[in-house]
C-alpha cells in the first residue's frame, strides 16, 4: 500500500468529487475500470469549545457551526463515554467496493484532523475517553508518535491518497474518533 499526501483547497476537492461521482456511474453488471474511489471524513466540532481546550484554529468548522450544527468538546466525550458517539462524525460511505489498482482518496471535509488508519480489527483509538470502553486497536498505539499513524493523518481541507491495496477486505478507522470506520472491499 502506498499513501500519497496532497494538500488542496477544499473547494477543489469538492469539485473533483462531483466530477468523479458522475463519471463513474455504470450499470451494475459492468465492472468499473480502475480509477479513483473517494471517502469523505465528516465532523461537526464546535470551534468555541474545541479551540479553547486544544488551541486556536484547531477546529475550523466555521460554516456548520454558524448554522447551529456543532458538537461541543464536552458533548463529544460524554456521548462516547455513554457508548453513543456522535453519528455525524463519520466516514462516508461506510462500505466501499473498488477494483485493485484504483486509488482510494480520503477527503477531510470536517472541521478537525482525523486519521485513516488500516487496522486488522476495529477497536478503540489512542484517546481513552473516546473509546466507549473498547480496547485500543494495536495499530493506533502511540498516537502521532507512531509513524504509521502519523502518516495517515488528514487535516481539514486536505486529502490522503492510498494506492496498492491488495485484493480482499481492508478495515480503516480514525485512531482519534474510532467509531469513524470504513470497510473497503478490493476486487
Amino acid at each position: 500500500m502506498t499513501i500519497v499526501r496532497k494538500f488542496t483547497v477544499l473547494a477543489g476537492c469538492l469539485a473533483l468529487a462531483t466530477t468523479l461521482s458522475f463519471g463513474q456511474v455504470q450499470p451494475k453488471q459492468q465492472q468499473n475500470p480502475p480509477g479513483l474511489t473517494q471517502v469523505v471524513a465528516l465532523d461537526e466540532c464546535d470551534p468555541v469549545t474545541f479551540n479553547a481546550a486544544l488551541g486556536p484554529d484547531f477546529c475550523k468548522n466555521v460554516a456548520l457551526a454558524a448554522l447551529g450544527f456543532a458538537t461541543t468538546l464536552n458533548d463529544l466525550f460524554a456521548q462516547a463515554a455513554a457508548g453513543t458517539p456522535d453519528p455525524k462524525w463519520d466516514f462516508e460511505p461506510d462500505v466501499v467496493h473498488m477494483q485493485a489498482g484504483s486509488v482510494l482518496s480520503i477527503v477531510d471535509q470536517g472541521g478537525e484532523p482525523h486519521t485513516f488508519t488500516e487496522v486488522a480489527k476495529f477497536g478503540g483509538g489512542f484517546i481513552d475517553g473516546l473509546n466507549s470502553g473498547q480496547a485500543m486497536a494495536p495499530e493506533c498505539a502511540g498516537g502521532f508518535g507512531n509513524l504509521a499513524v502519523a502518516r495517515t493523518r488528514i487535516i481539514q481541507g486536505s486529502h490522503l491518497d492510498i494506492t496498492g491495496l491488495k485484493k480482499g477486505k481492508h478495515l480503516f478507522e480514525c485512531c482519534i474518533h474510532p467509531w469513524m470506520r470504513v470497510k473497503v472491499n478490493v476486487k
